[in-house]
């Protein structure tokens, strides 16, 4: 190959089809080039470093030498907002997890997702009613982009007529997950830094704004809270007000998109959950296993030397899993390649695994699972227009930039 299996891995070029890099990536499980990450490719190692109290998730623990290529953001970020509890280790990671937790899910708000079904529904009819032309439209301008961050708005209280300011301010941010070699990193890091400093200024006054005058949404339970871990410092508020709100629509606007184009590719199966709406479980599971919105876990780095497939990964070297290469590891899966709503061995890395396994799952699942459900009972014989269609310049959080469809109609 002419391009180094790294550089192949962050190449635009391959965001269409990256399994093929990841096919021979997997031949060498423990994959490492002169001043590059150690990168892991293959199902069980990858789940057993996820679940590996060696392996630290702080970037400050990474060596000067780690030669991280997407770990140079976060400097930038520990300038703007403190690390958000993903990029923390126990027991920092733990206390700041089980404080969030409280107003989301089980044990404190075990209702809290499955609560919001109806208005998820009602959030869908309303933007699959307004998609314009169903001669020609993106799905992901008009559906896949709206709809998380309509849901995660109403979550954590954010004003919704606010949207157009932290888009601009999100898109920034993840884009700094993913080199862009035609791009001046100084400039890319002041932009990051910027965007960092402008995000956290817009949620101080919101939370100042929710101490006086709380209401019913996560962010004003977070900002009052007191519970047996304490109450959070403003910044450590701040930090994970912005992990809420980026985190919580970016990959879900991935995972919707990239199951739309999946199910579009394989039209019986489209035809089954128009008529078996239920099918829509085990297929948002598929999908997370098939095209996972999140391609890779960088910013990982050992606390000591360890030992993985006979590679010594050394103390504070920088290290990559693949979600997406494990999830179709043959090693794990059979006939990994193949779309199979009917799988029965399902246990994906779509979502990680082990105690930073993703927050928002809960709620990731069930806005998929009614997404696609009502796409494929409202839209009538719809098809791709573009195939592929463009992608994001982002090799972690992988997803169509566009999506544009045409059908014969919106069934009511």
């Amino acid at each position: 190959m002419t391009q180094s299996l790294l550089h192949q891995i962050l190449d635009y070029a391959n965001r269409a089809n990256p399994y093929p890099v990841y096919e021979e990536l997997r031949k060498t499980p423990v994959h490492h080039e002169e001043d590059g990450p150690y990168v892991v490719s293959t199902y069980h190692e990858i789940r057993s470093l996820l679940h590996d109290p060696r392996i630290s998730s702080d970037v400050r623990n990474l060596a000067p030498t780690g030669h991280d290529p997407l770990a140079e953001p976060a400097q930038e970020e520990q300038s703007a907002l403190p690390p958000g509890f993903l990029r923390l280790d126990p027991p920092e990671h733990d206390r700041l997890r089980r404080m969030t937790n409280r107003p989301f899910g089980p044990p404190h708000s075990p209702h809290r997702v499955d609560g919001m079904r109806k208005e998820l529904r009602d959030i869908v009819s309303g933007l699959i009613d307004g998609i314009g032309d169903a001669g020609r439209f993106d799905l992901v301008d008009e559906f896949s982009y709206p709809f998380p961050v309509t849901v995660i708005c109403r979550l954590l209280g954010v004003p919704r007529e606010d949207e157009a300011r932290f888009h601009g301010w999100a898109d920034v941010i993840a884009a700094s997950l993913d080199p862009d070699p035609d791009a001046d990193p100084t400039e890319r890091g002041k932009a990051s830094h910027e965007a960092r400093m402008q995000l956290g200024m817009y949620l101080a006054g919101l939370i100042e704004e929710r101490r006086k005058n709380p209401g019913h949404d996560m962010l004003s339970e977070l900002a009052t809270a007191k519970g047996p871990d304490g109450a959070m410092t403003t910044m450590e508020l701040l930090s994970t007000a912005a992990l809420l709100l980026i985190a919580g629509h970016e990959t879900t606007v991935n995972l919707v998109t990239n199951g739309m184009l999946t199910l579009l590719r394989n039209p019986d199966v489209l035809q089954r959950l128009r008529a078996e709406p239920r099918l829509a479980v085990p297929i948002v599971e598929e999908l997370l296993r098939f095209e996972p919105p999140v391609q890779l876990v960088p910013q990982r780095t050992p606390l000591t030397d360890i030992e993985v497939r006979g590679v010594t990964i050394p103390k504070g070297a920088s290290l990559w899993l693949v979600l997406a290469s494990g999830n179709r590891d043959p090693q794990r899966f059979d006939d990994p390649d193949r779309f199979d709503p009917d799988r029965r061995d399902i246990q994906h890395l779509g979502l990680g695994s082990g105690i930073h396994s993703c927050f928002g799952a809960p709620l990731a699942r069930l806005e998929a699972q009614l997404a696609l459900s009502e796409l494929a009972r409202r839209l009538d014989n719809p098809r791709l227009l573009e195939d592929p269609p463009p992608y994001r310049q982002n090799a972690v959080l992988r997803g169509p930039r566009h999506l544009p469809i045409t059908c014969d109609g919106i069934r009511p």
